[in-house]
């Protein structure tokens, strides 16, 4: 049985490219909190690449695993998924510490977070980035 071994994602300048592009040109009330959020995503690890997918900003290690849900009202939301493929996480579930509560669990294997504002990232970055580094190993 050959075992094949996934690659971290190298991030693409156009895809870089695309989503620079894109947020030129968004015009979003939480438009400073999605740039700010963007640098700690990236920031989290150097695998992390970025893209659009879904019509909205989008990370990615191997698999596309963070999106931006660019419809929340009340503040700037991301959607932590473990990409398009069908998993054993979506009945088993996963784990994750997330002693700040940031988590709002969707399924099994997918949760959203929220953010109010600049200053909520700001008190809950470092939360935020260990939260991030939890997910990727489990993409």
């Amino acid at each position: 049985m050959k075992t094949t071994r996934t690659r971290p994602a190298k991030r693409s300048t156009s895809e870089t490219e695309d989503v620079e592009t894109f947020l030129a040109s968004l015009e979003h009330p939480f438009k400073q909190e999605i740039l700010a959020l963007r640098q700690l995503i990236l920031g989290a690890a150097p695998s992390i690449a970025e893209g659009i997918k879904w019509n909205a900003p989008s990370f990615r290690t191997s698999e596309y695993f963070a999106t931006f849900q660019l419809r929340a009202k009340d503040g700037v939301q991301l959607i932590l998924h473990l990409g398009a493929k069908k998993r054993d996480t979506a009945v088993s579930g996963i784990a994750i510490a997330d002693p700040e509560s940031l988590l709002d669990w969707l399924a099994k294997d997918r949760a959203s977070v929220k953010f109010r504002d600049l200053k909520d990232i700001e008190a809950r970055r470092a939360a935020f980035t260990e939260l991030i580094r939890q997910w990727l190993k489990h993409v």
